[in-house]
């Protein structure tokens, strides 16, 4: 059963400059502080073609088998942060708020906590900024630092900072014993580390599009999932938080091949299998770039296309940046692998695409004419069906802070998968920079998959924003203040 509350949360944006930028309903397990039943519950490339899948996966460790039986619980619930002062009309489904998971999860931990961030300004002084909207930040930064004091040992990997900031917050927790690093993507593949992702215990975990900033909480709009009493799942995320975090090392060179002890045995033609109740699940973990990945990792950019082909009814898709191009090697390239697989969709299968793409004032209007494009394919006389809308978060009087009041979510949902990733939709991001996705295909009788399954949920949280007063249609724009691409 769903409980519904009134009033919605909050959350933030990046692309590759850091600071740049509720009816609650329970996915299954009652753990989540403030939810009485939490109900049940990437491929990369370096050139510009699209590689072949991998073949007969003969480097997966012998352990793999035939099959991954999971026997912990991996219990899941979607998680959201909602801008402040953004209400929605009716009863409508929300997330659990990110503030009370990430305060959660931090609550549980007993031995270890490992955080992979893009950045961290988790304090209005990080940005120059007084708003008492950072006080769930704080309040974070302060439960993270005396962690080291309960005889938990905290691990943070980020990314070099591509920018100047005020940040003080890494130096605050190294002084109170937090191992802090920070890897130099841009020496090692010429990105940054995009990845948004927490690990506790190596039993639970969230991955989302949140960073490590107190906007994420309060001024931006993002979407993620956790996962609990997962052990199978989290160890294979720590090998790839582990892989950051011997890169973050000054003398580090990123090896060919890497070593055996980063290999997987859980991805795409071998997830990792898990029954919760009524609901059965497969998961696996992508990610990216694809010299951060062992041939046996589904990389992240595969795990998007081989979602989207394989969908037979219907594709939804919420991302804050939609470009079929490079945005930040020199010179730019046309990338047109996930536009392509779209196209193909709604050309030859007939699939219905819905495409929420956010729009702010910090958006690039180079985007306008991609989607523009995608959207003229749109002949339902053809049983071409590809709808594409812009979410518009209002500013109102949050002007001030800098970066905020956009749809940061990365996510896609079909008739066969949910994908929830880090990283935006251009190419960059899939062959220069960290990411990771959690892709989750689940079956359960009707009844139980409209209550239980996190695929339902995301849906209904697809269909919530894509109905609301926020979404605008690409083609009734118009002029509008809070959204870049707008005459």
């Amino acid at each position: 059963m769903k409980r519904k509350m009134t009033s919605p949360y909050s959350s933030l944006h990046d692309s590759y400059v850091p600071n740049k930028g509720r009816s609650t309903s329970c996915v299954t397990l009652a753990v989540v502080v403030g939810c009485l039943t939490v109900l049940g519950i990437l491929v990369a490339i370096a050139v510009l073609e699209r590689p072949p899948p991998l073949q007969n996966h003969d480097t997966l460790p012998e352990e793999a088998g035939g099959s991954n039986v999971s026997i912990d619980q991996c219990s899941m619930a979607l998680v959201e942060s909602i801008p402040q002062h953004v209400k929605y009309k009716g009863n409508v489904t929300f997330g659990i708020p990110l503030e009370q998971v990430w305060k959660h999860l931090i609550s549980i931990a007993t031995h270890k906590v490992e955080v992979a961030s893009f950045y961290w300004t988790l304090t209005g002084e990080d940005i120059n900024v007084n708003s008492s909207s950072d006080t769930p930040g704080r309040d974070i930064l302060k439960e993270l630092e005396e962690l080291p004091s309960r005889n938990v040992s905290v691990r943070v990997v980020s990314s070099v900072p591509t920018v100047r900031t005020n940040s003080t917050d890494l130096d605050v927790l190294k002084q109170k014993g937090v191992q802090v690093r920070e890897v130099d993507f841009g020496r090692l593949t010429n990105g940054v580390l995009h990845s948004k992702f927490w690990i506790i215990d190596r039993k639970h975990l969230f991955i989302g599009s949140a960073n490590m900033d107190w906007r994420a909480l309060t001024q931006v709009k993002e979407l993620g999932v956790v996962v609990y009493n997962c052990s199978s799942l989290a160890k294979d995320l720590y090998k790839i938080f582990q892989s950051y975090w011997v890169m973050g090392q000054s003398n580090s060179t990123v090896p060919h091949p890497w070593p055996a002890k980063y290999d997987t045995a859980i991805n795409q033609h071998h997830p990792l299998l898990v029954k919760e109740d009524n609901v059965s699940s497969s998961l696996y973990l992508a990610g990216s770039p694809p010299s951060f990945c062992p041939p046996s990792r589904t990389q992240d950019l595969e795990a998007i296309l081989s979602t989207i082909s394989e969908a037979q009814h219907y594709i939804d898709v919420a991302v804050m940046e939609y470009f079929p191009a490079t945005r930040f090697m020199k010179p730019q390239k046309y990338w047109p692998f996930i536009d392509d697989a779209i196209r193909a969709a709604v050309f030859e299968r007939k699939v219905r695409v819905r495409m929420l793409i956010s729009c702010g004032r910090d958006s690039d209007p180079a985007m306008l004419p991609f989607l523009q494009s995608l959207a003229s394919m749109d002949s339902p006389h053809h049983h071409i069906n590809i709808q594409i809308k812009l979410y518009i978060v209002p500013a109102g009087n949050q002007t001030n802070i800098p970066y905020t009041r956009v749809n940061h979510n990365k996510y896609m949902v079909t008739d066969k998968v949910a994908y929830i990733g880090t990283s935006n939709w251009s190419g960059d991001y899939f062959e220069t920079t960290a990411g990771v996705g959690l892709v989750i295909s689940q079956h359960a009788p009707p009844p139980v998959w409209k209550t239980e399954a996190l695929q339902s949920q995301l849906k209904a949280v697809f269909n919530r924003d894509w109905h609301s007063e926020f979404a605008v249609n690409l083609s009734d724009l118009g002029h509008h203040a809070d959204c870049a691409l707008s005459p």
